[in-house]
């Protein structure tokens, strides 16, 4: 997952270059409940906190996305 945040906040960082008019990059959400320690480590200001409080999801994570694609 930590490959998945640095990805997100290399795009951040080359948005906030293009200084694109309208465009605020100061907030920076991404990681959940389960691996907020590593988002905030690379970089996050917003943590979804869903699980936490709500409890498991029914369906595990592969049924959302595949992982496999983010191994470095």
């Amino acid at each position: 997952m930590r490959q998945c945040f640095k990805i997100l906040k290399k795009l951040q960082q080359e948005i906030i270059q293009q200084n694109i008019p309208n465009i605020g990059m100061k907030e920076f959400s991404m990681g959940m409940s389960d691996d907020l320690e590593t988002a905030i480590e690379e970089g996050a200001t917003i943590v979804r906190m869903g699980t936490a409080v709500f409890g498991a999801r029914i369906y595990p994570d592969s049924y959302y996305w595949d992982e496999g694609k983010f191994k470095s």
